[in-house]
């Protein structure tokens, strides 16, 4: 399962723009909304290189497509998958 980088960036750069409830992530972090109760995660932007973050990212494109409208990306998983996948990546 492969994604487009091209789409990711347009998507990034619309989220940053979105909205302004939302609070800003630190340079070389992004935010992402995760669960149910869309839990707002701040992660490195190196996760974005990472196979299993980029399958999650692949999933979130299927279900939601590039409107994010928390100013942020939605994961479709719940908030135990998404921990357990990102604390490989640290």
């Amino acid at each position: 399962m492969g994604f487009r980088l091209p789409s990711i960036r347009k998507s990034l750069f619309a989220a940053n723009h979105a909205s302004s409830k939302a609070v800003d992530a630190p340079k070389g972090y992004l935010a992402v909304y995760v669960g149910e109760k869309m839990k707002r995660f701040v992660i490195p932007v190196s996760y974005l290189n990472q196979p299993s973050f980029q399958d999650l990212l692949s999933e979130a494109e299927e279900e939601f497509g590039y409107d994010h409208p928390m100013g942020g990306l939605t994961i479709p998983c719940s908030e135990d998958t998404f921990q357990r996948i990102t604390s490989f990546l640290n």
